[in-house]
């Protein structure tokens, strides 16, 4: 029962506190910035508490951002879901790997991670979801292609090398606690 308290309760706090630093960095009118923040969010989720806890942010985080007005058209959310999920689960399965230290293991999780990401957004948004299901002008599809396209590579390295700074600190809190 405790185990399950400390999963919900976690897995609460990673959303809610991601939806919080979405909004804010928003505010200030910076995609980078805001996006930055989301990955590093997402990539702490994963590496902190697991797939159990990993996975749900990083679908629900899309969701919950449209819901509240700060997040993407409807339309795309299943593909932004879909990259957020690439993302958290290569960072697991490459950034907790014996690959002679955890940094090492962090920067392999976070070049491929990324590269993956990019390629799953790219594909979804740029070549499926803009000619085929969004109806939208010529000047939306350029921004939208902006935002979703290498602006994702940079977005995903800054809040992986973030996240690289802060998960020794974050993982020692997060055991101590089990």
């Amino acid at each position: 029962m405790h185990k399950r308290v400390l999963w919900i309760t976690r897995t609460a706090v990673l959303i809610a506190l991601l939806v919080v630093l979405q909004a804010a960095t928003r505010l200030l009118g910076n995609q980078i910035l805001t996006g930055s923040v989301v990955n590093m969010m997402l990539i702490i989720s994963i590496m902190t508490c697991g797939y159990a806890t990993g996975l749900p942010v990083a679908i629900l985080s899309p969701v919950i951002a449209t819901l509240l007005g700060i997040g993407p058209s409807w339309l795309i959310v299943p593909f932004i879901a879909a990259g957020n999920t690439t993302l958290v689960l290569l960072w697991h399965m490459i950034g907790n790997r014996e690959l002679g230290n955890e940094y090492v293991a962090y920067i392999a999780a976070l070049i491929i991670a990324t590269a993956a990401k990019f390629v799953v957004l790219y594909a979804g948004i740029i070549l499926v979801a803009i000619p085929y299901i969004l109806n939208v002008s010529e000047q939306q599809a350029a921004v939208i292609t902006s935002t979703y396209s290498f602006q994702q590579l940079i977005t995903a390295s800054v809040g992986g090398l973030c996240a690289i700074i802060l998960l020794p600190t974050l993982k020692k809190a997060f055991k101590s606690q089990q």
